[in-house]
């Protein structure tokens, strides 16, 4: 478990994230630490779902030094909007950011899905979030991602993945992925 003292010097002490109800509406705006620590408060999430057009996802290792789920693979990115940032301009900011995907590269960012789901990550934290889901696919596949939030990239068909998660467990894939995929139908 984090001490006291590295809570407060670790960067997402200075952030917050937009507590929501179940329905997703917004509460209040929440320190982004004290979301996930403890049991945690619900707020507001997405993750975001990139395809290449030939039926794969670009899967992202995190960064070993996330504080939550270092070096389990993410379904592309995923994160937190800011207080008046829609789900969508999170994605395009967040893609941006982490692996260098620009707007141009995609014309059909789409919502899909959204869902609520807890998840205790060993003795360092909790994920409550509603989740909303994004999809795209991109025209170009040109990345270049930021090593200090992905470890890794992999292209991985999709169908097969959703078909048979088992022959991926090595990958230790996030909750909010794995959920998002057992919802989707390809």
């Amino acid at each position: 478990m984090s001490t006291p003292q590295e809570d407060v010097q670790h960067e997402n002490a200075g952030q917050d994230v937009i507590a929501v109800d179940a329905d997703d509406n917004e509460l209040d705006l929440v320190n982004r630490l004290d979301a996930h620590t403890g049991d945690g408060i619900r707020h507001r999430a997405f993750t975001s779902l990139v395809f290449d057009g030939e039926g794969n996802i670009l899967l992202a290792q995190r960064a070993p030094e996330k504080r939550l789920w270092g070096t389990y693979w993410d379904g592309t990115v995923a994160s937190h909007p800011v207080a008046g940032q829609s789900q969508e301009e999170a994605t395009r900011q967040r893609l941006e950011e982490e692996l260098g995907i620009t707007p141009d590269q995609y014309d059909d960012l789409r919502l899909t899905d959204r869902f609520e789901y807890k998840r205790y990550f060993e003795n360092e934290g909790v994920e409550h979030e509603v989740c909303a889901v994004l999809q795209l696919t991109l025209a170009d596949r040109s990345l270049e991602p930021d090593e200090t939030e992905v470890a890794g990239l992999m292209w991985v068909p999709y169908e097969r993945l959703h078909s048979h998660p088992e022959w991926y467990r090595q990958l230790r894939l996030c909750p909010w992925f794995e959920i998002a995929m057992r919802r989707d139908v390809p």
